[in-house]
């Protein structure tokens, strides 16, 4: 069985679309490709169509991901079809919250940074991320959209930093489901 997991942020132009191709060459790398769909979308149109941003684009290259990407928006139905909803912010988060036809929808929705481990600590996977506060206080990844490529460097490190314990919580989720 496919689980499917879908990474927003505002216009899917900038963060949402890094994460989306760092996951999957995560994915990839484990060679769950077969296992784990990966998509993205924002919660706005403001860009559907469009190609990620080229700033995106190339930071992205320079670090060795692909990716091959056409703008869209969320729409409120793939709630239905996906497992894992992740957020790009708290108003990301927020937004999904409202769109969720169910409570159980509601629950699939989570923010990326919370599935950033802690340097030192826990050596084993939660399915459960871990937050600071009941909205997720401090776990933004920022808009790098208005600044510099200094900004889409430092969203590349946090997407990076937290894939790879949304990789392993979402193999929790995979092997839970099998048991």
């Amino acid at each position: 069985m496919t689980f499917r997991v879908c990474f927003v942020c505002t216009g899917n132009i900038c963060r949402s679309p890094m994460a989306e191709s760092v996951f999957r060459a995560r994915v990839e790398a484990a060679g769950l490709d077969g296992l784990i769909e990966v998509d993205s979308a924002g919660t706005g149109d403001w860009h559907v169509g469009e190609n990620a941003d080229p700033r995106a684009l190339s930071v992205l290259g320079e670090h060795g991901y692909t990716l091959d990407h056409a703008a869209r928006r969320f729409e409120p139905s793939w709630f239905a079809r996906l497992d894992l909803v992740i957020a790009l912010d708290t108003g990301h988060l927020k937004a999904l919250r409202l769109l969720a036809p169910t409570e159980e929808d509601a629950a699939k929705i989570r923010l990326l940074r919370s599935y950033t481990r802690p340097s030192r600590g826990r050596s084993s996977p939660s399915a459960a991320p871990t937050t600071s506060g009941a909205a997720g206080e401090g776990l933004d990844v920022p808009d790098p959209f208005y600044g510099g490529r200094n900004g889409f460097e430092e969203c590349l490190e946090m997407v990076e930093a937290a894939s790879t314990g949304l990789l392993a919580a979402v193999r929790h989720d995979m092997e839970g489901r099998a048991a």
